[in-house]
């Protein structure tokens, strides 16, 4: 039937490939292939985050929607969602059952590769530059972090732009089928940051096509083409639809929601503001890059690497600390304390680096080549610009005209933008150097070969403009400065004499950058050169480079991911989930309702393993709840507020010695109070709270008034109890001869939670700032709470509609090639 396919073209090239990067992951990650796993922080997080909903699943067969062990009760959709969707696992399908990392690798060469394919890049140009996104160092950086969601978008975003790219070129059937996959992927590895700086890499590729569709009249393929990747790209979103609504609504009451108050860190007091969007500034620019720290994509040394490299093995540094008068002991704990790293970042723990090579030829590509360089530059400059945050004025411009940026922090991210297109770029210059449809590649670059040389040299002459210029100053001095802050005995003048070893070192180390392009530069000169007077052919020049940057990338990676950061699954959880003793002792403890205040980890509310084995108060969540945020801010931090913990439930506080300190004030599930007092605002709710007794009193804002009900009539034989707990469904018993007000210890979240009293809807308030509070009438009644957020299950009816479409779609695709093929076949040309 297929009588003009030919393997060796159609399928060895594409088998080498595959071949190369399973290899190259495999080497690469070989513990992992042993069943060693990584031990990645930010995973250890997770897995405590999530253990609440795991042991639910385990009783009924499916995650719960509300997690009760972080921060007194939260949703549970960033954690572990329940979903409608039913199609198959694709990723797994795609990484052929590799162990994680590997399969990221693997995945990210492959997605990559797809784009080099849509853009017709030689097969060898395809490998190079596959391999070269694939093993930026910033990849096994986030690895052995445990950014592992953020891996799988980066890993995803050449595929997805390849299914684009294939719409603007008129494969409408093919490039809808690859976009509303990959979108889906995308979408469902649930990274929105990385997913928006791959949108604004669309839209101003799709901004440099509109302009040339407009030029050229071509209106009508214009149209169809956006109008069919809007809809591929819905289709993806569609079958995120119960996560992405769910998170939409949570995020309006989280701290990316805005705010509407203001504490003071030192003293607790809350006073009302106007009601901000998104993240503050000041949080949301941490971790950006100084402007020049962007120069590490090429010299991975140049800023130090990483936080936790240190001085200890550097003599160098450790004569000029002695030359300055320290003693030797004190020598020896400067060298092991002091970082190399010394960017804009609070830390780091490692650079982005896509290798010298590639970026030098990306460089040569936006001066020789003529195809896509503009809009490569403006987003590759868009990405830089970002990274810099706090830094470049502009940027708090673009925090808030840009839709949504200002729900993400950590600008420096935005370094996945010319991760994504500088490995681009520099296939676009070899595929322009040595296989020109126009010229002859010798003539090409005989013509060509100043230009390039200036090019280069350029880039080396601005990096030692900047080597003069740069002052070599890091956050870091400030410190320094005050720990050696004793001008009577000469610590003003130690502590400079400090800095300025560490200015040498730094400016060594910059310097050790250049000298490294510099090499590569006459590298690549140098083989254009042997090229160009016919002494080497271009399939061992480009497997010269392929090779070349290949070693330099995997050397770089294992600095940041070596075998040393790998253990068995079973050492790893004893180490991080073992339970202590004061967690056993905890554990013996069958009451269905309370909650524990852990000291003994360090901060209380950046833990997340105290929740692996109890409801905590405390916890770790990239997102909290903005009113327990407030709380924590006002009532826990500067001093623990004890009233609070006694309406938190807190029946367990352990201390920082491990011992266990019992609460017997702890007020349990629910309780009636005598009164109930109301506020004006929500400062005045958080004041309130400084001293009060949680027993007697309940606080409500005005704007709840009407739903509280009549004041409550003291009963002393009133009783409210508990009769069964889950996650996602509460119940309580009460008896009473008159009306009362119920505190129940849960935290306030209308999006979902609904009250019923006997069966019938009722309302319920926000009271203490955080809590639920509910008007009970006379006699004996059932209280229920239930967890029903509409959000989940429109998002379930979507999701299932649009796995029917994507499904549709691919057989669609299928069948469409099907024929092709056949039709090619009987009327071969």
């Amino acid at each position: 039937m297929f009588k003009n396919f030919d393997w060796k073209r159609d399928v060895l090239p594409h088998a080498i490939a595959i071949a190369v990067f399973l290899i190259l992951a495999v080497i690469f990650c070989y513990p992992a292939l042993s069943g060693q796993v990584l031990s990645q922080p930010d995973i250890i997080h997770w897995k405590g985050m999530a253990q609440d909903a795991f042991n639910y699943k385990a009783q009924h067969g499916h995650f719960p929607l509300w997690n009760t062990h972080l921060f007194s009760g939260t949703p549970n959709y960033q954690t572990a969602v329940l979903s409608a969707e039913f199609i198959p696992d694709f990723v797994k399908m795609l990484t052929l059952g590799l162990p994680n990392p590997a399969s990221f690798f693997f995945l990210a060469s492959v997605c990559f590769y797809i784009l080099t394919v849509v853009f017709k890049f030689n097969n060898i140009i395809r490998i190079l530059t596959s391999i070269a996104f694939a093993y930026c160092t910033y990849n096994p950086v986030i690895s052995v972090a445990g950014h592992e969601t953020k891996f799988l978008a980066i890993a995803l975003m050449p595929a997805l732009l390849a299914g684009i790219l294939l719409l603007f070129k008129r494969k409408y059937i093919i490039g809808f089928a690859v976009t509303a996959f990959f979108a889906t992927l995308e979408m469902r590895a649930n990274h929105i940051q990385i997913t928006y700086y791959l949108l604004l890499v669309i839209l101003v590729m799709t901004v440099a096509y509109i302009i040339h569709w407009i030029q050229t009249g071509q209106y009508k393929h214009m149209i169809l083409a956006l109008g069919l990747s809007l809809v591929a790209g819905g289709i993806g979103i569609g079958n995120m639809a119960t996560v992405l609504l769910s998170t939409a609504e949570y995020a309006k009451y989280t701290m990316r929601g805005g705010k509407a108050l203001e504490i003071n860190r030192e003293t607790g007091a809350a006073k009302e503001i106007a009601h901000t969007k998104g993240l503050d500034n000041s949080y949301a620019f941490m971790w950006s890059m100084y402007k020049t720290e962007p120069l590490q994509m090429m010299m991975p040394a140049a800023f130090g690497g990483s936080s936790s490299n240190t001085f200890a093995e550097n003599e160098k540094f450790a004569e000029k600390l002695s030359n300055t008068g320290i003693p030797p002991q004190g020598v020896s704990q400067l060298t092991q304390m002091l970082p190399q790293y010394w960017g804009g970042l609070e830390s780091t723990s490692g650079p982005v680096y896509i290798g010298t090579i590639i970026a030098l030829l990306a460089l040569i590509g936006f001066v020789v080549a003529r195809k896509h360089r503009w809009w490569i530059l403006a987003a590759t400059a868009l990405g830089i610009i970002l990274s810099w945050g706090k830094y470049f004025g502009l940027n708090d411009t673009l925090f808030n005209l840009l839709p949504l940026y200002n729900k993400f922090r950590a600008p420096s991210m935005a370094l996945v933008i010319p991760q994504l297109l500088l490995p681009l770029m520099a296939g676009i210059s070899l595929q322009t150097l040595f296989f020109n449809k126009e010229t002859d590649a010798r003539a090409f670059i005989q013509k060509n070969f100043k230009t390039i040389s200036y090019t280069l040299g350029a880039t080396v002459l601005f990096l030692l403009l900047v080597y003069l210029v740069n002052d070599y100053s890091s956050m870091l001095d400030d410190q320094l400065r005050q720990m050696f802050a004793n001008p009577q005995a000469g610590g003003e003048a130690l502590g400079s004499a400090v800095i300025n070893a560490l200015k040498s070192e730094r400016k060594a180390m910059f310097f050790s950058g250049i000298l490294r392009v510099v090499l590569f530069s006459a590298l690549i000169l140098g083989v254009l050169y042997l090229f160009m007077k016919d002494k080497l052919k271009a399939s061992v020049l480009l497997i010269l480079l392929t090779l070349t940057n290949t070693i330099d990338l995997v050397a770089a990676g294992k600095k940041y991911m070596g075998a040393e950061n790998f253990m068995t699954p079973e050492d790893l959880e004893t180490q991080a989930f073992a339970p202590k003793p004061y967690d056993q002792q905890i554990l013996q403890d069958k009451d269905p309702h309370f909650r524990i205040l852990n000291l003994a980890n360090g901060d209380p509310f950046q833990d997340a393993i105290t929740s692996y084995h109890h409801r905590s108060i405390g916890g770790y969540h990239p997102a909290k709840l903005s009113i327990y945020q407030d709380l924590i801010q006002g009532q826990l931090s500067t001093a623990i507020n004890p009233g609070v913990l006694n309406m938190l439930d807190t029946k367990y506080i352990v201390g920082q010695d491990g011992n266990i300190i019992t609460n017997p004030e702890a007020l349990g599930a629910a309780w009636f109070v005598k009164h109930v007092q109301f506020v004006p605002n929500a400062a005045a709710e958080m004041n309130a709270l400084n001293k009060f007794n949680p027993a007697d009193t309940a606080f409500v804002q005005e704007s709840f008034k009407a739903a509280t009900g009549a004041a409550p009539a003291f009963d002393s034989g009133a009783t409210i109890q508990l009769s069964s707990y889950s996650n996602d469904e509460i119940r309580y018993k009460t008896s009473a001869k008159t009306n009362q007000f119920a505190v129940l210890s849960e935290v306030y979240y209308p999006a979902g939670w609904n009250a019923y009293i006997d069966g019938k809807k009722t309302d319920y308030v926000k009271v203490n700032y955080v809590l639920r509070g509910i008007a009970v009438p006379a006699g004996e009644h059932e209280i229920l709470f239930k967890f029903e957020p509409q959000s989940i299950k429109t998002g379930n009816m979507l999701v299932v509609i649009c796995n029917v479409l994507l499904l549709l779609v691919m057989a669609a695709a299928v069948v469409y090639i099907f024929l092709r093929q056949k039709k090619q076949s009987a009327n071969p040309v």
